[in-house]
C-alpha cells in the first residue's frame, strides 16, 4: 500500500489520492488501511517516514567522516536532492501533515524528519564556521533554502513545463540541480579562502 500510495503520487504530481486509488493501485482491500495505520493521514505519515528514513540515517555518518565541512555540505545537498528526486512529493506531503492533519501528526513528522534535519544542519553549519570554512549562516534559514529548493525544483519544473515547454526532472537534470546548488549554496555562505581552495 505504501509503494502504491508512492507511485499514485509520483504518477499525478499530486498528494491527492483517495483510499479507493491507493486499493485499486495496491490490489488490497481500502479496509487494510485501517487495520494496519488507522486512516489514510496514518498511511501518509508512514509513507513519508519510510521515505525519509534513509537519508536521515546517513547523517550522522556523514558528521563523522575525515572530511572538511565543505565536502560534507556538498554530500549533503546532492544527498537531499536525490532523495526528493525519488520522491518528489515529499515536501507538499510534509506541509500538509504539518499544517493539515491533527496534531499528532504533526508531533511525529517534527520528531522524525524537522528536528534531526535542522540539528544536522545547525551542527555542520558550527563546524564550518569555527574551522574558518563557513561564513556565519542562521541555520533555520538555510534549511529552508535547501529544503524549499529541492521541492520546487518538482513542482515549479511541472508549472513551468505548462507555461514554457520545459521537460521533466531526468537524471540529466537532477545531476546539474545538484552541481547548481553547490555552486548558490557554497557561494553564499564559504569564506573567501575556502572559495579560493574549491575554485582550484
Amino acid at each position: 500500500m505504501l509503494v502504491a500510495a508512492s507511485e499514485l503520487m509520483i504518477e499525478r504530481s499530486s498528494i491527492e489520492i483517495s483510499l479507493s486509488d491507493i486499493a485499486q493501485k495496491s490490489g488490497a482491500n481500502a479496509a487494510l488501511v485501517k487495520y494496519h495505520f488507522g486512516n489514510k493521514d496514518g498511511l501518509l505519515l508512514a509513507l513519508l517516514e519510510r521515505n525519509a528514513a534513509t537519508e536521515l540515517s546517513n547523517l550522522e555518518y556523514l558528521l563523522a567522516q575525515p572530511i572538511t565541512p565543505t565536502a560534507k555540505l556538498k554530500l549533503h545537498i546532492g544527498g537531499i536532492i536525490r532523495a526528493y528526486y525519488r520522491f518528489p512529493y515529499m515536501n507538499r506531503l510534509i506541509h500538509y501533515l504539518l499544517h493539515e492533519t491533527k496534531p499528532e501528526c504533526a508531533d511525529e513528522v517534527s520528531k522524525f524528519f524537522v528536528a534531526p534535519l535542522l540539528d544536522f544542519h545547525r551542527r555542520l553549519l558550527a563546524d564550518g564556521f569555527s574551522r574558518g570554512e563557513f561564513r556565519a549562516t542562521d541555520p533555520v534559514l538555510f534549511y529552508t533554502s535547501l529544503i524549499g529548493a529541492c521541492d520546487h525544483l518538482f513542482f515549479g519544473r511541472h508549472a513551468m513545463s505548462r507555461a514554457t515547454g520545459v521537460g521533466p526532472v531526468t537524471d540529466e537534470v537532477c545531476r546539474q540541480y545538484i552541481k547548481h546548488m553547490e555552486t548558490l549554496i557554497c557561494g553564499g555562505i564559504l569564506t573567501q579562502a575556502e572559495e579560493a581552495v574549491a575554485a582550484g
